[in-house]
């Protein structure tokens, strides 16, 4: 046998066993489902950016591809439905897609609750998960929760006092919002943000409640010409959402991607996640002024009129949820209390 042979068949025999990979080994790959557009700020700032970390972690033996625009079927309000039946590996989604389903997580969603920063409301959220309402999510392993900064009131007309809300057709995301705009006096239409552009275009809506950042995916700011906000914290409204997974799936990881996955979940994802918000806030929000769009901030003395006008909401929530055995009194005032120490400092 000549040297070279020798040579080629022991470095196949040192090559051998790298092809054969153990079990520990094993590669996965997850799919995660959401309803808005590749372009959208969540999907590229949030969704992809952890997808590759949890890649880079595990060297590439876990991995999250991701369908936009709900590109493998349904609705909105069926995501949460298709993580927990295995439609799905993991879904984003807004729990206020299914009112009334999950109602502890509303009280983030209460009006003047939350904290106009979402990376204040997104540790509150995932705080008040793990202590309060993790069971409410019982039928799918949470990878994290959190909700958004600060919501602001699109609209075809200038909204400057409560008077101006009258009447006016509004979009909203979840059945707190509704709630506070019909105590407004606002005619409250619940829809998920997709079918936003399609509304206003045949007049079903006069606007929309959405954040900042939001508004270049669905093309708002051509839509509208009057953008209102809400002075300081705490903000008229924010959304929550939740990273949703089949729990079959989770448990049936391998412990070393399990690791991986749970090092980027729960606070970690939800800090992440609040990322796609603040950052991107801002520069929507001057694009939208550069536009030639009116931006309207109301005056504290005004928001204060708004605060006592929506109080019934979080009466009649308080109540409500103590109907479902929930204590939605010492949850309220637990968001609050967290509310104030992550956002002391917060601008």
């Amino acid at each position: 046998m000549s040297t070279t042979h020798r040579r080629a068949l022991l470095l196949g025999a040192l090559a051998a066993p790298a092809l054969v990979r153990p079990a520990s080994a094993q590669e996965v790959t997850l799919r995660l489902h959401h309803f808005l557009p590749a372009v959208s700020n969540v999907h590229r700032h949030f969704l992809q950016p952890w997808a590759a970390k949890v890649a880079a972690e595990s060297q590439n033996r876990l991995r999250v591809q991701i369908f936009p625009s709900l590109q493998l079927g349904g609705a909105p309000p069926q995501l949460y439905d298709q993580a927990r039946d295995g439609v799905v590996d993991i879904v984003w989604t807004l729990p206020g897609n299914t009112p009334g389903r999950f109602p502890s997580i509303e009280v983030i969603e209460l009006p003047f609750v939350a904290h106009k920063r979402a990376s204040v409301n997104a540790r509150v959220t995932q705080q008040l998960h793990d202590e309060s309402f993790a069971r409410e999510f019982g039928e799918t392993h949470i990878i994290t929760a959190w909700a958004h900064d600060a919501g602001v009131i699109h609209a075809r007309r200038e909204i400057r006092r409560l008077e101006d809300m009258a009447g006016l057709k509004l979009r909203f995301p979840t059945r707190q919002a509704g709630e506070a705009l019909r105590a407004l006096g606002a005619a409250p239409v619940g829809m998920p943000v997709p079918q936003v552009p399609e509304a206003m275009n045949s007049g079903v809506i006069d606007g929309a409640l959405v954040p900042w950042e939001v508004v270049p995916a669905i093309r708002l700011q051509e839509m509208v010409r009057h953008h209102t906000e809400i002075a300081g914290s705490p903000t008229f409204y924010t959304a929550s959402f939740v990273l949703a997974m089949n729990k079959a799936r989770y448990e049936g990881l391998p412990a070393e991607l399990k690791r991986v996955l749970d090092a980027n979940s729960g606070q970690a994802a939800a800090t992440m996640a609040a990322r796609a918000w603040d950052d991107q806030a801002a520069p929507v929000e001057e694009m939208v002024r550069r536009r030639g769009n009116q931006i309207v901030e109301l005056p504290a003395e005004e928001v204060a009129r708004w605060q006592r006008q929506t109080q019934p909401v979080i009466d009649n929530w308080v109540r409500t949820t103590a109907e479902r055995n929930v204590n939605g009194a010492a949850l309220l005032e637990r968001a609050r209390a967290l509310v104030a120490q992550h956002g002391q400092g917060v601008a």
